[in-house]
């Protein structure tokens, strides 16, 4: 809020009575009145959409926001389809919980424009099994599962490729189905299953890819898996995470600070890899380069 100071009033005829005069300069304010010049502005406040506002890391982070001047209000998100049309629907101002690849697949089916407007981290996806310690070990014909959502069935084909178990037509992409794996240049043969249900079928199948958010849950350990994908492959740049903004928002000064924070704030840092179980590869990918891919991949997804 700026403040105006009133100056005192000047008295342009002389003859002016001395009553009125006195009445005059009884309206006048007083200097010691006046708010100090140098009072402190009332902080920002933005409401960040999550998922999983327990982890620990993200106090650190709302504290540290408060030291920018910045009021984080954290608003958490059991399900992962609510975080994008409550940022479209105006009830957070951001949020933070996905890739790109999930916010194209939004944007797509929903016909949003919301915008990544800075990165966090890429957390690899694993194949895991109860029954073999290495790739190697799988026996030709065995069945490996894949979960049957978009996003995570096709990046799974990929880890499923790399490792040497699959072939896919054309190489494989971020729209990979099983339709498109060549059988006679495959090793195993896959099957769909929810997510949620990839890590209880290891009894049942040689290994499974599992969702990072499943894999505690299961009993295991990041480091059990037996095969994941390469964050430093371009292929994987579609599964960075980001922050999401409306895209009227996508240069708002004030958002933009929230990702810097993040990105270099050592502690809030150590927080997220320790929550991943040291399996996050952090980046700071520019945010032109962040929507340049989004609206590939949009692209690609339409086709």
């Amino acid at each position: 809020m700026s403040l105006k100071k009133r100056g005192s009033l000047a008295v342009p005829i002389a003859a002016l009575a001395l009553a009125l005069t006195t009445a005059l300069a009884g309206c006048a304010t007083p200097a010691a009145e006046e708010a100090p010049a140098d009072e402190t502005p009332a902080a920002e406040s933005v409401k960040l959409g999550v998922v999983g506002a327990s982890d620990p890391y993200w106090e650190v982070f709302v504290d540290a926001a408060a030291e920018e001047g910045i009021e984080v209000e954290l608003v958490d998100f059991s399900d992962y389809n609510l975080p994008n049309p409550a940022l479209t629907a105006g009830e957070i101002d951001l949020n933070q919980f996905q890739h790109i690849i999930y916010l194209a697949q939004h944007n797509n089916a929903t016909g949003d424009d919301l915008q990544p407007i800075g990165s966090t981290a890429i957390y690899p996806l694993g194949l895991y099994s109860t029954q073999f310690e290495s790739v190697e070990d799988i026996p030709d014909g065995a069945t490996v599962a894949v979960p049957s959502d978009e996003t995570n069935r096709a990046r799974g084909l990929l880890v499923l490729q790399s490792a040497g178990l699959i072939a896919l037509e054309g190489g494989g992409s971020v729209t990979s189905t099983p339709d498109d794996i060549i059988a006679d240049q495959s090793r195993v043969e896959v099957t769909e299953l929810d997510a949620a249900l990839t890590a209880t079928s290891l009894g049942d199948v040689a290994a499974a890819i599992i969702n990072n958010d499943f894999v505690p849950d299961a009993g295991l350990e990041f480091s059990d898996a037996i095969a994941q994908d390469d964050p430093s492959d371009p292929a994987a740049f579609p599964y960075i995470n980001i922050f999401a903004s409306r895209a009227a928002d996508k240069d708002n000064p004030t958002y933009l600070k929230l990702v810097e924070i993040y990105q270099n704030n050592q502690d809030v840092l150590d927080g997220v890899q320790e929550v991943s179980g040291n399996t996050a590869v952090f980046t700071t990918t520019p945010a032109a380069e962040l929507q340049e891919s989004l609206a590939q991949v949009q692209s690609d997804i339409a086709e």
